[in-house]
């Protein structure tokens, strides 16, 4: 079956009470590169983008932010 990695920057979001513009102001990542990894929009990702999520949103285990789904389950 087929996988895709999905980015789970929305539900982060969400449970802090922050934007992706205040996201990207933490993380100095760009707001546009922000949103679209938080809608499935990039094919690649930066590691050094993921280490900054995960440092300003105080994440200890990656699988907070990266999921890996089957394709046929979206």
């Amino acid at each position: 079956m087929e996988k895709k990695v999905k980015i789970k920057i929305n539900e982060l979001i969400a449970q802090r009470g922050i934007s992706i513009r205040e996201l990207s102001r933490l993380t100095d990542i760009r707001h546009a590169t922000l949103s679209e990894l938080s809608n499935q929009k990039r094919q690649n990702i930066n590691f050094n983008h993921i280490e900054r999520i995960t440092e300003a949103l105080n994440i200890d285990d990656i699988r907070e932010l990266i999921d890996l789904k089957n394709v046929k389950d979206e």
